[in-house]
């Protein structure tokens, strides 16, 4: 059995189907929204896992024949997830891992495969509708529908589902997932778009997460399977009173010490002293003993923070931990910085290329070169764990591509500053929002290394702990309270406005009124992060670091493209071979000089510039002259360019022979006197002579 549910969305039609394709899945939805198709699959394992969490795996994948293309590289076939799909599989799985039920630890796995990409919708947003709809037709417990829309703004009016075109014009690109009832997840970047204005963007996605949530509802009336039963959570409340009777007091002081491995050290003594007090009585327990731990720990610390304003560090609830800011730290590097904020420190390195060092990002939409990048590594030494050191995994990708986006509305234009931009930030210390470091680290990298860009950016986190009616939000969050508490909301900016934000939560969702007021302090701590940021540096240097190449501009007709790069390209090799300048030169005539030195390429620009300069009636040029004959001398005065130095014209004295003044070889200066309509130039050393005698004087 099948069925087709439908809605307007933004004026294009979403569909939803399910039951007529993959049917050995748990759960499948075939979600259409223009000509753009994905298909997701929900699939559950029968046997409970022994794993101390719940094991969700989210995978999303584009095929290239969606797009009507074939993959490059020498096998012809989809390889590693891209960045893109990476992103995207993290966007589906944080909204949904909240929502199951307490205590279901079967595996489940959600496959997205985008089938079918017009190219001008996102299928990110039909990931997190298809996977909502797999659940809820499933019989893999799952309580509601969640559903994603993305919001642009362009000219100022909101626009739901905007295409990637009109995304071009929009200031902000936000996707947010909500349940009938609340948001519980927004992500997304602008331009410096002001604080209030964001929660009336969350109004607007809401009243249409509503309507898809709702065909999801009648898509499940139709055809959804009876959930299946699972295994509640062991009931470990004689385990948890022994803990509390014998270590509460132990638990309290623990949570209490500000130092992060202090607090870790005295909680695994905690743990290691109740299992030997308790071996005896329950044999076999140590699982239960350290769950039973850790929700005295969560209960204990949530108590702290709602019923007297503690946290785990000792601060108030708002405020935001010791900042200090270094600039200029490594010597030779374009850029550097070090952030440290509380027990959290990132090492943020500017590196400036040129073109050649642009990177090349191959999506459905198409083949794309990114000309700033930043990117995230998160080493074990960072926590003080033991670990193999791999590449870059989802969460690295996702705190990298979320400071990405915070920075790069401040980055000039390609035609202001024509370098290729890198940033890396390495996460020295972590106790909390390392991208949040990330983002303030890179700030200070890019300005220390003299990019001008617009404004700093600064980034801080927030978080929350709810418990009935009681509610209280954290400014600038620890790890433990980010582990224990009910939310995990960023947001980035400049003094102007919002740049990026990024919210999880651990509850079934949260208000508007409360984003409104997390949104509010957030802004407070942006400024005081900021504050402290220009305090040590508040403008970009006025010179890019003399480790950084030197990139030149020039505008060339195309029409002489070829007489830089000549026969065989042997002008151009020419010129790099002796002033070591890199040069690259589009269709348009746009070239690009880029040197390590200074001089280099000066000397390049000047080189290019007499390749392609038409002569200058008035100009005064030094030439070589290539050829004597009875009536003058023929002069080059630039490359492959000669122009007659007639006999009359080469002294201000009557000349017998041209060899008198000058022979083959010599270099002379010459002033144009003349172009004619076939381009023959008109020489005069006479008229030099003259023009040089009056600038002496």
């Amino acid at each position: 059995m099948s069925a087709i549910v439908s809605c307007d969305v933004g004026g294009r039609t979403l569909s939803i189907e399910s039951g007529a394709v993959a049917k050995q899945a748990d759960g499948a939805a075939w979600v259409r929204y223009g000509d753009t198709v994905v298909l997701v699959t929900a699939v559950a394992s029968r046997e409970e896992s022994d794993k101390d969490f719940f094991p969700l795996l989210v995978d999303y994948r584009e095929k290239s024949y969606a797009a009507g293309r074939i993959p490059g590289g020498f096998f012809k076939r989809e390889g590693r997830p891209t960045e893109k799909e990476t992103i995207s599989a993290r966007m589906m799985d944080r909204p949904i891992r909240p929502l199951f039920p307490d205590g279901f630890k079967a595996e489940v796995q959600i496959v997205a495969t985008v089938l079918s990409s017009d190219q001008e919708n996102d299928s990110d947003v039909l990931g997190v509708i298809g996977e909502s709809a797999a659940l809820c037709v499933s019989d893999i417990p799952f309580p509601e529908p969640v559903s994603a829309v993305r919001v642009g703004r362009i000219e100022g009016e909101l626009k739901v589902n905007p295409t990637f075109s009109e995304l071009d014009d929009s200031d902000m690109d936000i996707v947010v997932v909500g349940t009938s009832s609340n948001i519980v997840m927004v992500e997304g970047s602008c331009k410096e778009v002001p604080d209030k204005d964001l929660i009336e963007t969350l109004k607007f996605a809401h009243e249409h997460i509503k309507a898809i949530n709702e065909i999801q509802n009648d898509l499940a009336r139709q055809i959804g399977k009876a959930k299946r039963e699972f295994n509640p959570p062991p009931d470990i409340s004689e385990i948890k009173g022994e803990v509390r009777s014998a270590f509460f007091s132990d638990i309290s002081s623990a949570i209490t010490i500000p130092d992060k491995l202090k607090r870790q050290e005295e909680m695994e003594g905690v743990y290691r002293r109740a299992v030997e007090r308790l071996a005896e009585k329950f044999p076999e327990s140590e699982g239960s003993i350290k769950a039973a731990l850790e929700d005295i720990e969560k209960e204990e610390l949530r108590r702290l923070i709602l019923e007297e304003g503690r946290r785990a560090d000792g601060r108030g609830l708002d405020d935001i931990r010791t900042i200090t800011c270094q600039v200029g730290v490594l010597p030779r590097t374009h850029g550097s910085a070090l952030f440290t904020r509380g027990q959290t420190q990132s090492l943020a390195v500017t590196t400036m290329g040129t073109s050649r060092d642009e990177q090349r990002v191959e999506e459905l939409e198409g083949e794309t070169w990114k000309s700033y990048m930043l990117h995230y590594n998160f080493p074990p030494f960072s926590v003080g764990e033991v670990r193999p050191v791999r590449g870059p995994g989802r969460r690295e990708i996702g705190h990298g591509v979320l400071a990405e986006r915070a920075i790069a509305p401040v980055i000039p234009s390609d035609e202001a500053f024509p370098y290729t931009l890198r940033i890396v930030s390495d996460i020295l210390e972590s106790n909390g929002s390392s991208s949040m470091a990330t983002v303030c680290g890179g700030s200070l990298s890019l300005m220390d290394a003299g990019v001008p860009i617009k404004a700093p950016v600064a980034g801080i986190a927030m978080g929350l702990v709810k418990e009935g009616d009681k509610v209280s939000i954290l400014t600038d969050i620890l790890g433990i309270e980010d582990h224990l508490g009910d939310m995990d909301f960023k947001v980035t900016g400049t003094r102007t406005g919002v740049t990026a934000w990024q919210m999880d939560v651990k509850i079934a969702g949260i208000t508007l009124e409360v984003m409104a007021e997390a949104l509010e302090k957030a802004r407070k701590g942006r400024l005081h992060i900021l504050d402290a940021m220009e305090g040590t540096i508040s403008k970009p240097r006025s010179e890019i670091s003399p480790y950084a190449p030197r990139v030149l501009v020039l505008q060339i007709d195309p029409d002489k493209i070829r007489d830089v790069i000549g026969p065989g390209g042997r002008v151009i090799k020419k010129i790099t071979e002796e002033t070591g300048a890199q040069i690259d030169i589009d269709d348009t005539g746009e070239v690009k000089i880029s040197s390590i030195t200074a001089s280099g390429g000066d000397r390049a620009a000047k080189m290019v510039r007499d390749l392609t300069e038409d002569p200058e009636v008035g100009k005064v040029y030094e030439g070589k002259v290539q050829k004597i004959v009875n009536f003058g001398a023929f002069v080059e005065i630039l490359p492959n360019r000669d122009g007659l130095l007639h006999i009359s014209e080469l002294d201000n004295r009557r000349v017998a022979r041209v060899e008198d003044v000058v022979k083959e070889g010599d270099m002379v200066l010459v002033k144009v006197i003349g172009v004619d309509r076939e381009g023959k130039i008109k020489l005069s050393r006479k008229a030099a002579l003259t023009a040089e005698t009056k600038s002496r004087s």
